[in-house]
């Protein structure tokens, strides 16, 4: 086994340490999770040249390689030697994210771990440890949402390999993820789930404006457009009925007329979801997250990407788009109390 194997095997055995006797099982899965991507990976100039390597996937990696080396020359973040090796990892998803909520609150629950911090999310790289965890949490009166990822950071502790699950998306949502996954070491704030994945979407946003600009062709330019256009009206209607729950979870109503206006507002989401992919000349690309189960704990993870990235934006305009800059400011920001954080990041008193 590799050195940094027997390091990480080391690391999780003082998580498991550290931890009460309920996180065991948990960190055993994601210890073992990350060893088996480790051993399994490959030096990426190796998959590049063997024979053997499907030609899209091998257009795909060059492609993460270019991506790579853009995001650590011209938008200048860190390069831990991530995206340099690759895993096929023999699934749809490398980890399934679950996400709970309260029956009457959109607040996501969380899980504190060690390094991480607390999360809002707890990622299994089974799907059936997944849906178990779910399963218990729904018997416990939660919310629940379960969702595949195709990619992750270790926020720099170790090298992050390019996973086959990566390769399956569009190329500019390819050239996304690897500039939202090489921005987390930039800035990690332990505990603040919105904060940071704002963040990572506000740089992956301008990296790929810069990339298109620098790089892009008439179709790719157009493939942005087009995914970006979808992804924005989506996300405004998330927001939207998240919004609504809220208004409607802060009175002071009886459980029953509570549950029948909840189920009200979710209907009202499907019917406007129909309307919008039929305007999309029937583009199915959302029907998934439907499918999943539409509820307080799919809606707040949703809201954890989005919520803070057009104060990121406004703090990324003031510094001239300057990205190490707006690095700088936002972790000052990060320092401040949580309720101070947004109006920081605004540049208001």
């Amino acid at each position: 086994m590799k050195r940094a194997a027997w390091l990480l095997a080391g690391a999780a055995a003082l998580a498991l340490a550290l931890s009460g006797c309920a996180q065991v099982g948990y960190l055993a899965q994601a210890a073992g999770g990350q060893l088996d991507l480790m051993v399994r990976q490959r030096p990426l100039d190796a998959v590049l040249s063997d024979p053997a390597t499907p030609p899209e996937t091998r257009r795909k990696l060059q492609l993460v390689r270019d991506a790579r080396t853009f995001a650590v020359t011209e938008l200048g973040l860190p390069d831990h030697g991530s995206f340099l090796k690759y895993v096929d990892v023999g699934r749809p998803y490398v980890v399934w994210n679950v996400f709970t909520a309260p029956e009457f609150s959109t607040r996501l629950g969380t899980s504190c771990f060690p390094v991480a911090g607390c999360v809002a999310y707890r990622g299994y790289f089974a799907e059936a440890d997944a849906q178990a965890y779910a399963q218990a949490q729904r018997a416990a009166g939660q919310d629940v949402s379960v969702g595949g990822v195709s990619a992750y950071s270790t926020l720099g502790y170790l090298k992050d390999p390019v996973l086959s699950t990566m390769l399956a998306s569009p190329d500019t949502t390819l050239i996304r993820t690897v500039i939202h996954e090489l921005a987390h070491p930039s800035l990690y704030l332990p505990g603040d789930t919105v904060f940071n994945e704002s963040y990572a979407t506000t740089v992956e946003e301008e990296g790929l404006r810069r990339w298109l600009a620098a790089h892009g062709t008439p179709e790719l330019r157009e493939q942005d457009r087009v995914l970006r256009a979808r992804a924005e009206a989506f996300q405004g209607l998330l927001l939207e009925t998240r919004a609504q729950l809220e208004a409607l979870y802060a009175q002071s109503l009886s459980t029953e007329t509570m549950r029948a206006r909840k189920a009200g507002i979710l209907a009202d989401l499907h019917t406007q979801y129909a309307a919008l992919r039929d305007s999309w000349g029937g583009y199915a690309g959302y029907d998934a997250w439907f499918a999943r189960g539409v509820n307080n704990a799919a809606l707040g993870s949703v809201a954890a990407y989005a919520t803070l990235v057009p104060d990121f934006q406004a703090l990324l305009a003031r510094v001239g788009g300057d990205l190490n800059a707006f690095t700088r400011e936002a972790k000052a920001c990060s320092s401040r109390p949580s309720e101070e954080r947004a109006a920081c990041l605004r540049g208001t008193p």
